[in-house]
């Protein structure tokens, strides 16, 4: 294997956040491609192997055309832009890094940071109802928001809609102090978040009190008929079948709806079937409806959170293939 030499030039003005604090991701890339690089004087030394020299040649093109746009990198940033060199689509970070979605009220771009990400928010462009599905921190609520609240802005729909089912993980409602409103409040928190975020709690309140925005249990949608609503159902995991039905039966004219959930983290009694998991198998082939599955290759927060989602990814699987190979033994006992 023949060992070559290739520099890359990293403006000055970019190099602390391309190559990271003490050169963090410069050693990332050294660990994941098995390359040695020397960074000098704006330009950065690769050695190693044709091929790794290449793709450590071009994560770094794509991170300082990523930092000369304006972007902060980050490890995550980094860990995807590896990824994607070894499935030879390095050079579509920079197409999801154009697809501005909205900004929040301190001026930050949200936009999609991964392929998974940007197929999610053109199928929500695309259908009239799509289902978001994926582990913690893939973005499929806050991306949903940021998708309602633009399409409200430019008038497209005329209300939002945010709703997630009230599953009581470990009090009782009654237990807990304050009025109805207040009790319910806790579960709708990360919807109320999202929104203080992106459109500011001034907007918010301003629109809540016309009712043109409405953070509500699920179970406030029974009888109602949703015409020219943006509407989102966070944490479909913990409907039940029949909520399910409820909910998409809302749906009227005009209206677009995002239905997201992780089917990994169901709150729901033992035993009890999943509406989301149901809905999937009924409604799979329904043309008008996107189902989006997102990965552990989607999350976006702290790259350890990645990991763990792996990790538990991983340990699922060997324990679904553990079982499967004992029920075969078990039912040959029962014959004998």
């Amino acid at each position: 294997m023949s060992v070559i030499e290739t520099i890359i030039d990293i403006p000055t003005e970019h190099e602390k956040n391309v190559c990271g604090q003490f050169d963090e991701y410069i050693k990332k890339i050294e660990r994941t491609l098995h390359v040695t690089m020397v960074a000098r004087d704006g330009a950065i030394k690769i050695i190693g192997s044709e091929e790794m020299a290449g793709k450590a040649k071009r994560v770094f093109h794509n991170l300082t055309e990523l930092s000369k746009r304006g972007n902060l990198i980050t490890a995550q940033n980094v860990d995807y832009a590896l990824s994607l060199s070894f499935s030879e689509k390095d050079h579509e970070i920079l197409e999801i890094d154009r697809d501005i979605i909205c900004r929040t009220i301190n001026g930050r771009p949200v936009k999609p940071k991964t392929l998974g990400q940007k197929a999610y928010v053109d199928a929500i462009r695309k259908k009239m109802i799509v289902f978001g599905i994926g582990p913690a921190g893939t973005g499929k609520t806050y991306l949903a928001m940021a998708m309602a609240i633009q399409a409200f802005k430019d008038g497209e729909v005329g209300r939002i809609i945010l709703t997630r089912p009230a599953i009581e993980a470990g009090e009782k409602l009654g237990f807990l102090p304050g009025d109805l409103q207040s009790k319910i409040d806790p579960y709708l928190r990360p919807l109320y978040d999202a929104l203080y975020q992106i459109m500011g709690a001034e907007a918010y309140l301003h629109n809540s009190e016309k009712g043109l925005i409405e953070v509500a249990p699920l179970a406030y949608m029974r009888g109602r008929t949703l015409d020219n609503a943006y509407i989102i159902l966070d944490e479909a995991q913990n409907t039940t079948p029949a909520q399910m039905k409820m909910f998409l039966t809302r749906i009227g004219f005009g209206s677009k709806v995002v239905i997201t959930g992780d089917q990994t983290q169901k709150d729901l009694p033992g035993g009890s079937v999943s509406g989301l998991d149901m809905a999937i198998r009924v409604l799979g082939k329904l043309d008008d409806i996107g189902f989006c599955h997102l990965t552990s290759l989607d999350v976006v927060r702290h790259p350890l959170v990645q990991k763990i989602v792996q990790a538990y990814d991983d340990y699922e699987s060997r324990e679904s293939k553990s079982s499967r190979k004992k029920e075969p033994r078990q039912q040959k006992r029962r014959y004998e």
